[in-house]
């Protein structure tokens, strides 16, 4: 008669330095993105067309700005995320957990370099238009801010920006149900993954799809607090 096998998989007690950063970096990812929602919601989301974005970012400018900082700071803070979370798991599977580190990596280079560099070019291209003296100065500003304008509306960064990370997230809460991390901070991080794919997928077809991505939002925030709080505890044992 044999016995059920059972492995407990432990932190990695070498990394407890990159545990605490790692935690540290998602608590504050997770306030930034609630302060990011914060400064998102009484402005509204810009207007469709060239010439309407850039009369709206020049109304809204300085509130853009800190918008798009906070964007970027979260990006850089996935980084020691993403390595606290593959140190923590990969004693579960490697190469799995590689691939999701993988994942989220592609997301902060690709959002570095496409939606924050094309909103930046949008912000102060609309300082310029709205600074214009005649119709003939803000005509060419819109026509340089159709490029910006344009990447930005597309699907394909869509899927970028966002089917990069839901990977990421799901492979890491698939491994989170095997490992160091309580259920919550796991089927959150699956529920994420899912949301977001859905949401991918959705963009491809005729439909309202605002609910799923905001509710995506709300717990990748909810799900990198958790993750970060948990890492932090890690680094403390």
């Amino acid at each position: 008669m044999g016995a059920q096998k059972v492995m407990v998989y432990a932190a990695d007690p070498d990394g407890k330095w990159l545990y605490r950063v790692g935690g540290i970096s998602g608590i504050v990812l997770g306030i930034a993105y609630i302060v990011i929602i914060a400064l998102y919601i009484p402005i509204g989301a810009p207007p469709s067309g060239t010439e309407a974005q850039l009369a709206y970012l020049a109304e809204h400018t300085a509130v853009w700005w800190a918008i798009l900082g906070l964007s970027v700071l979260t990006d850089f803070l996935f980084v020691p995320v993403a390595l606290a979370l593959y140190l923590a798991l990969r004693g579960i599977n490697r190469d799995v957990m590689l691939v999701a580190t993988a994942f989220v990596g592609l997301f902060v280079v690709l959002d570095l370099a496409l939606t924050w560099t094309n909103y930046a070019a949008l912000i102060t291209l609309s300082g310029d238009y709205a600074a214009a003296t005649d119709d003939a100065q803000r005509a060419l500003f819109v026509a340089a801010a159709n490029y910006p304008s344009t990447v930005l509306a597309s699907n394909l960064l869509f899927v970028y920006n966002s089917l990069t990370l839901a990977v990421g997230i799901l492979m890491t809460g698939l491994m989170m149900r095997k490992g160091i991390f309580d259920r919550s901070t796991a089927y959150t991080g699956l529920a994420t993954g899912i949301l977001g794919i859905v949401a991918v997928a959705g963009s491809f077809l005729p439909g309202p799809l605002d609910m799923t991505i905001i509710i995506a939002s709300i717990l990748t925030t909810v799900w990198v607090l958790l993750a970060g709080y948990r890492l932090y505890r890690l680094g403390q044992q």
